[in-house]
């Protein structure tokens, strides 16, 4: 049986050789549909590792919460006539805010405040700007933040607010190159911070910054939300600036306005909320956001979003055009297939005589049928292999030119080979068939 195998294959592989022109255009339907599936599955692949990566940017099962800062909007007429609507007043999102989402709100794992300011950071002559951003422990948690050297803040330094940062990858190699900056002081604003800790390097692709409307984390600063509002700012404090203000106001019914000006009067630039399920986030979201709507008293100044249920119905959309590659890539696949046999029934007319003298000589119906599915076979693997090499080099130029990530896996040039063997061994049965049922006779005298 091996050796029967083993002349059929060496038959089926000289007709293929021998009519070289003929098999390639006839592959082509196949070359071109494994290079579709090939790409197709290299993007697919691609977007649902960034989409991975994107959602461990963000964090699991978070919910973020973001002051909304309006501008200064006025009626000119009502201005002129002395009559103004009263505003609502609103304390803006503060640490009470966080405090009372977690005393309040079941289901919720951990709340983390973060207060976000522009600065600049001195060392050894060097100065840059960079963002120093006030957090407490779990905000490190949540954004999946692992620590390279050092240590994070103790509860002390929580507390007291404590002169002490963990700073970002990029910034230890910007202002400490060659030296542990672990205990060393570097100049953040008009303070002076002993740094504590170094965080790993978080790699990303700038389109997933764009995307998630986020910074590069390795050139930030951390230090303890206390510290910030007790050295640097703290906006939910008045100021004898916006007292003087105030009453100059007070002329008028109106008070304090609020949007006077591009006016910040939130304590906290963002506060992330981890719920404990899945299924609860549109649920929780909704809840604090009625919960923060009346604790500002119906003024709706913050904007609640939950990012891992964005990204995954982008993920859909993705998938969905995944799906329509997937169908264009099998059409031309079956396009292919009807190729090769169309091209083998054709095959099978022009070498009856060669049919005929093999059946005379004593091969069997089963021979005959081995050595026309065998070339169909070797026609849809030759073309598969050209197919995945050519897939591959689409992946490399859509990433290379379109920017976008592609990932080429051994299951897809697997599914590949088998999808180009298949179709070759259903296409070509046909052809087989009826070269095996031919007359030997008949076939001799055929011209």
């Amino acid at each position: 049986m091996k050796e029967k195998i083993i002349a059929n294959l060496n038959i089926a592989f000289e007709a293929v050789v021998n009519n070289g022109t003929r098999s390639f255009l006839t592959a082509l339907g196949i070359i071109f549909g494994v290079a579709a599936v090939i790409a197709m599955l290299a993007i697919g692949n691609g977007a649902q590792q960034e989409i991975l990566n994107q959602i461990k940017l963000v964090g699991v099962n978070n919910i973020v919460i973001e002051p909304v800062v309006e501008q200064t909007e006025e009626d000119l007429q009502q201005q002129g006539s002395g009559k103004k609507e009263r505003n609502k007043f609103s304390p803006g999102l503060t640490l009470a805010d966080a405090q009372s989402i977690t005393n309040i709100i079941p289901g919720i794992t951990a709340v983390s405040p973060e207060i976000i300011l522009e600065t600049y950071v001195i060392r050894n002559g060097i100065r840059r700007s960079a963002k120093l951003v006030g957090v407490d422990p779990s905000y490190f948690n949540l954004s999946a933040f692992e620590l390279d050297e050092g240590s994070m803040f103790i509860e002390e330094q929580i507390e007291k607010g404590s002169r002490v940062c963990i700073i970002g990858k990029s910034v230890k190699s910007r202002f400490f190159p060659n030296t542990n900056p672990v205990g060393k002081m570097i100049k953040v604003g008009p303070n002076w911070l002993q740094v504590i800790g170094v965080l790993k390097e978080r790699i990303y692709s700038q389109k997933s910054l764009d995307n998630l409307g986020l910074r590069d984390f390795n050139m930030d600063i951390y230090t303890p939300v206390q510290t910030v509002l007790v050295n640097y700012r703290n906006r939910a404090a008045l100021t004898q600036a916006q007292l003087k203000k105030a009453n100059a106001n007070n002329g008028d019914e109106n008070g304090v306005n609020q949007s006077t000006g591009n006016n910040n009067y939130h304590q906290i630039d963002k506060l992330t909320v981890q719920v404990s399920e899945s299924e609860n986030l549109s649920a929780t979201a909704e809840i604090i956001s009625r919960m923060l709507r009346r604790r500002h008293y119906d003024k709706v100044d913050f904007e609640v979003t939950i990012p891992e249920l964005l990204l995954k119905q982008q993920q859909k959309t993705k998938n969905i055009f995944n799906i329509v590659l997937g169908a264009i890539a099998g059409i031309s696949l079956l396009v292919g297939g009807i190729g090769i046999m169309n091209i083998m029934l054709a095959s099978v007319m022009e070498r009856i005589k060669e049919i005929g003298l093999r059946l005379s000589l004593g091969a069997k119906k089963s021979d005959v049928i081995l050595q026309f599915l065998l070339e169909a076979v070797m026609i849809s693997i030759s073309g598969g292999v050209i197919g995945v090499i050519l897939g591959i080099i689409f992946a490399y130029l859509v990433a290379s030119f379109a920017e976008i990530p592609t990932i080429v896996s051994g299951i897809s040039i697997v599914i590949s080979f088998g999808v180009a063997a298949t179709v070759g061994l259903i296409f070509g049965i046909a052809p087989a068939r009826k070269a095996a049922n031919q007359d030997p006779i008949t076939s001799l005298r055929y011209e």
